[in-house]
């Protein structure tokens, strides 16, 4: 008893925000079915990480929560074990017949990475530095995994901030890109339709795509090399064709387990001395100013596109070529059924949207690179 009420004493209030906090990413989790295998051990980390417990530096010589949370941190987050990992599952799960049938859908997937280097600029003029900046920026990658390696990359302190405005949304897509669309577009441009002519893409051509694209992205942003890697690897094992098993684990078993100790892991990054500053706030914006001009950027270049066109491209797809798979390619066919019940938009869509999957990691690359 006499524990219980030291412990009781030794409450904060921004403990109790961070409860709350904890507790709202629980229910989005669980009640909006926003990311919950990401979002639900995440929220509940963040509980646990800010409980009344000793120190880190206390609880490091103990076998505390603090110290069991910070040593898978270092073990999983610090040297980027975990997204490395979660990428061969994320491979896995991809199917590039949809760019391979049509190439030209990796230029979306280029230009639909414009919000990331419009919020690298926005973040530093609002006085973040410049390796501060590049880490917010990343959320605009639209891919956890991805802006995880670059904050830690830059050992920026805002990674809590950053990871949870990264998977948020990424799950708000379906909110977050409509209006966006809508806004930029008019009625005649969302009803154009796009009839789909897949080609039949051998098996060769299936296994040799992610070894080049490794090749190539390797020389062309070294950066990046790990990261489209792993990617690359897990696209290699589904499409071998001799490993179905092991592809279905990475699927299913690596890529679940992988998140879940992502989710509570980074949690150790959400202490409350550290996550409840005015700047997690202007982080949470940025994030959604980078996802906002992203899709913005995907639209318009497929609209410049039509300047020159016999074959229009409905700009809508160029909104799919942000990283957020397959979420994005599903709400710009959902638009385009909207707009038009016999307009099916999902396979150009898939083909602009793994094409963001590439384009999102060389992005991050590029940035690593560029801002030293």
């Amino acid at each position: 008893m006499h524990v219980f009420l030291e412990n009781f004493q030794s409450i904060t209030w921004q403990m109790v925000v961070m409860w709350a906090i904890g507790a709202l990413l629980i229910y989005l989790a669980i009640k909006k079915d926003m990311e919950p295998t990401l979002l639900l051990p995440m929220g509940f980390g963040a509980i646990l990480i800010n409980l009344p417990l000793p120190s880190v530096a206390e609880a490091a010589e103990t076998t505390g929560v603090a110290a069991v949370l910070e040593t898978l941190y270092n073990a999983g987050i610090r040297n980027e074990l975990f997204p490395l990992l979660l990428f061969i599952g994320i491979g896995a799960m991809i199917d590039f017949g949809p760019l391979l049938s049509n190439p030209k859908m990796l230029l979306f997937g280029a230009a639909a990475q414009f919000g990331i280097f419009f919020t690298l600029s926005m973040a530093s003029l609002l006085g973040f530095e410049l390796t501060d900046a590049a880490s917010i920026a990343i959320i605009g990658a639209a891919d956890g995994p991805t802006s995880i390696v670059v904050a830690e990359h830059y050992g920026t302190k805002y990674m809590g901030a950053i990871v949870v405005a990264a998977y948020s949304y990424m799950a708000l897509v379906p909110i977050v890109q409509p209006p966006c669309i809508r806004l930029i577009t008019t009625k005649k441009e969302r009803l154009i339709r796009m009839p789909y002519n897949p080609k039949q893409i051998s098996k060769t051509t299936r296994i040799l795509f992610p070894i080049l694209v490794t090749m190539i992205a390797g020389l062309a942003a070294p950066d990046s090399v790990a990261l489209i890697g792993f990617l690359m690897f897990g696209n290699l094992l589904r499409e071998c064709g001799v490993l179905n098993s092991l592809s279905e684990t990475a699927q299913k078993v690596l890529a679940n387990l992988i998140t879940l100790f992502l989710g509570i892991t980074v949690a150790f990054s959400m202490q409350a001395s550290e996550f409840l500053q005015p700047e997690t706030l202007m982080i949470l914006a940025l994030g959604l100013v980078a996802f906002i001009f992203d899709t913005f950027g995907g639209v318009l270049f497929a609209k410049l596109l039509n300047l020159f066109l016999k074959e229009k491209i409905n700009p809508m797809v160029g909104a799919a070529g942000i990283s957020a798979f397959p979420m994005a390619s599903r709400v710009v066919h959902k638009m385009g059924l909207k707009e038009d019940p016999n307009n099916f938009l999902l396979m150009h869509a898939a083909g602009a949207n793994v094409a963001g999957q590439i384009a999102s990691v060389i992005a991050g690359g590029l940035i690593m690179a560029l801002v030293v």
